[in-house]
Order: C-alpha cells, then structure tokens, then sequence
C-alpha cells in the first residue's frame, strides 16, 4: 500500500529552476485544494488554469499562486471560430493552454494527483525531475543499458559508439504514477483493485521508431521545440471518442520526434494518482477507441515524413493530410479530426507568430 506525502510543508526550499520559463498547466472543474500539498513547489511558478464545464462555475485557487484562469467562454472570446478544434467536458481542454502560455517549456497535471513519496519516505518533487530531464540529452538512436547515462552515478556503458554520445534534445519527459495505474476500462473492470507500488529508479529515452502510450496527467515538454504538435485531439462532447487525447498527441509527437531527431524520456518522476475513474463511464468513452487503436497504431508505425517538412508546424500539416487519407477510411470521425489538427496549427500561429510574442488578454485571475 502506497500513501501520498501528506506533510510536504516541511520538504527542503529548493531554488526554482526555469521559474520565469515554464507554465503549469492544469485543466479542471473543481476548486484546486489540491494545490495545498503541492505549494512547495509549485508557488515561484505561473499556473495557467484551464476551466473546462459550466463557465458560470466559480473556481476558487488558493491564495499566493500567481494565475491565469481560461473558461469557455475565453475560449471561444480569444479563438474564435477556431475554438471548434478545442475539446469540451474532456480533460484535452488544456492544450488551450499550451497554445496561450508564452513559457519556453511546459508542466502539466491533473487535479487527483498529489505529491508521492520516494522510498525513503521523501516528498518528490515532480517538477524538479521533469525540468532535469528536459535539460539533459536524449539517447533515441542507440539504447543505453544503464537507461539515462546524463544521471549522476550512470554513463555509456561499453561498446556505446561514440559519435552518439552527445545526444539530442530532449522535447518531452513523461512521467509516471503510484497507487491507481493509467489503465483502461477492460483492464480497470478484471484488476479494481490493483495499486501500482512499485518505485522504479530510472529515467529512459524512447527509442526511435517506438511508439509508446502518453498520459498527460503528469508530462513535461520543450514547447518551442515540440508544442503545435501537442495537440490533444477532438474528444468528449459531441465526439465517438473520449480518453484517447494524450495518447493521440503522444502518437502524433513521436513521430514528428522521430523525424526532427529530438528526444522523448519516460520514468521518473512519479506523482501519486488517488482516484480511480469510473470503468464503466471510461468504458463508454473508449470503445470506439480500443477497436480504432489497432488502426491507429500501424498508420503511426507506417507513417513518414518528407523531408522539407523541417518544422514541427509543417510535420503536422503533413500528418493531417494522412490521417485524412488513410484513417478517415476507417470512420468518418478521423476526417473531422483531420480538419481540427489543421484548425489548431492555424490557431497556434495565429497567437504564437514567428518572432514575435503574441500578447493574448488573460482569462479571470
């Protein structure tokens, strides 16, 4: 049995790094109490909040965070008719805020995960870890037996070629969870009560060409080297489909990754997951899903990029036409998904242009 850290008011004052860097960005329809536990750490950073539900819903922030609170009503102010490719009732809301930050990286997290503890009973300090693998090279064309050789302790094992050992840019660090694992509905309603207890001390680099299932409830990136491809996709209301965000932006991500020759990083850090969703209303959400994602995972795993797609934008773009071609065979939802990945990159240079820095009204503060 895991517990949560409960007492992290007495954690060791660290120096915030990148603290005029980086947005937190978390979506929710409830009063963020949990912040409390999390203050240590997250009270030198800009939190952009984004509301997703009734907009008339006061949610109430602690006091000394500094913030700024988007709800649909903001959306649909500041996008426009773009908004349509913003989803609604469904946590992929928050790429909104990915698209307005004007932070260098991101920090994103639910509002059900509070701080775990390491095995020697310490508070972990979630963010402290993303931003250390964020800043450190990856290793995607040649895998490291001793994982993340930029750790303290590890290095390149024997035999590790030389001419790789510099690395890549890290654009994503993707962290994991103790106590209620990200399962789905099928496997949540045969293992209801199983916990993840185990604490694994490793960090590793995602090969090239691997696909892997990104959860964005604790999640880490460089937005100027990967953010128009964060995009969480058409999801909840009025949508076949729900729970699939992450891992569509996880799919699309690894792919434009993989041809610009940037880094993915999975493991530490962990946060403590305390509520398990419901499998019957996931169930409802994924089916459609669970029986599209063995089209989806070949057309990821088939999909190339041409050369002269050189930004993440233009890879994005291209990837669009090809979910149009090749999926929306499959069902006429990935048509209208297509359309939306176009929308958003759209909306994304429109608030964010080249060389400049967009100057967007803030939402409620």
């Amino acid at each position: 049995m895991v517990e949560p850290a409960t007492d992290t008011k007495s954690a060791a004052k660290v120096v915030p790094l990148l603290k005029d860097e980086l947005d937190i960005v978390i979506p929710t329809i409830r009063n963020l109490d949990f912040l409390e536990m999390w203050r240590p750490f997250f009270e030198p950073y800009h939190l952009i909040i984004v509301q997703d539900g009734d907009p008339s819903k006061t949610i109430k922030v602690p006091e000394g965070f500094d913030y700024e609170l988007y709800n649909r009503n903001d959306i649909n102010r500041i996008l426009g008719p773009k908004a349509s490719c913003i989803s609604f009732k469904d946590s992929a809301c928050r790429c909104f805020g990915y698209m307005v930050s004007k932070k260098k990286y991101i920090f994103t997290i639910d509002d059900d995960c509070f701080v775990a503890k390491d095995p020697s009973g310490k508070a972990i300090n979630a963010l402290e870890q993303h931003i250390k693998n964020i800043l450190s090279p990856s290793t995607p064309f040649f895998f490291n037996t001793l994982y993340d050789p930029y750790r303290d302790g590890a290095d390149f094992v024997r035999g590790y070629p030389f001419s790789l050992r510099e690395g890549v840019p890290t654009a994503v660090s993707h962290g994991l969870w103790l106590n209620i694992p990200d399962y789905d509905a099928p496997t949540q309603l045969v293992k209801p009560l199983e916990r993840n207890t185990r604490y694994v001390d490793a960090v590793l680099t995602i090969p090239k060409g691997t696909l892997f299932p990104m959860c964005g409830m604790n999640l880490c990136f460089d937005r100027d080297l990967i953010g128009p491809a964060m995009y969480f996709g058409l999801m909840g209301d009025g949508q076949p489909i729900g729970r699939y965000d992450d891992m569509w932006a996880g799919w699309c991500t690894k792919v434009i990754c993989d041809h610009l020759g940037l880094g993915v990083k999975t493991g530490l850090p962990y946060i403590y997951h305390s509520k398990a969703s419901n499998p019957f209303v996931n169930l409802k959400k994924e089916y459609k899903g669970i029986f599209w994602q063995e089209e989806i995972i070949p057309f990821f795993q088939a999909a190339t990029l041409p050369k002269d797609c050189t930004t993440v934008q233009k890879c994005y773009i291209e990837l669009s036409k090809q979910v149009k071609e090749k999926l929306g065979k499959v069902d006429p939802y990935f048509d209208k998904l297509a359309d939306a990945m176009v929308t958003w990159i759209d909306a994304w240079d429109e608030l964010n242009p080249s060389g400049a820095s967009a100057k967007v009204s803030n939402g409620q503060a």
